[in-house]
């Protein structure tokens, strides 16, 4: 945990960086004291601030935050954090969807994306006719009743566009 840390010496003591006059005085050099140990964590973080950033060296406690940023697994370890890294650039893909689905259900992934888009060239023309396309996912697993339809959902709907209905149907691999 990155609070209080007892004994954590500052690299930098703002006792030592107060104008001579203050050097000898004894209220100044406790009261910086108290502030450099309040302060040493924060600088020790900035100092060590690539690691926070880097699955295989982030301390266990920011690995779920890390895993967050980056919308790994439900799993916050360090394996499916370094993979959700790499997979991040491709996040809100086709492929970005099936490599999640993969990763987190294992099985076989075919997503049908029908894709399209309308405009026109008049201004204040009527809306495209209801029934948008849909984005059909079909995920085959060895035992589709060990996967639960509410969390394909869930990763689905945290993977695509908001704006974008989809059907996911599971089944045998």
């Amino acid at each position: 945990m990155r609070a209080s840390v007892p004994g954590l010496p500052s690299r930098y003591p703002i006792g030592e960086q107060l104008p001579g006059m203050y050097a000898g005085d004894a209220f100044a050099q406790r009261f910086t004291a108290g502030l450099d140990e309040v302060l040493a964590p924060v600088l020790s973080v900035l100092d060590n601030l690539p690691a926070y950033f880097d699955p295989a060296l982030a301390p266990e406690d920011f690995l779920a935050l890390l895993g967050f940023w980056v919308a790994a697994d439900r799993r916050a370890d360090r394996e499916s954090v370094a993979s959700a890294v790499a997979r991040h650039r491709w996040r809100g893909t086709a492929r970005g969807l099936a490599e999640r689905l993969r990763s987190e259900f294992g099985g076989e992934v075919e997503i049908a994306d029908p894709g399209g888009v309308s405009w026109s060239e008049t201004a204040g023309s009527p809306l495209p006719e209801p029934g948008a396309p849909v984005l059909a996912i079909r995920l085959r697993v060895a035992d589709p009743a060990a996967v639960r339809q509410s969390e394909v959902d869930s990763v689905v709907a945290g993977s695509c566009p908001a704006h974008l209905p989809f059907s996911v149907e599971i089944g045998v691999l």
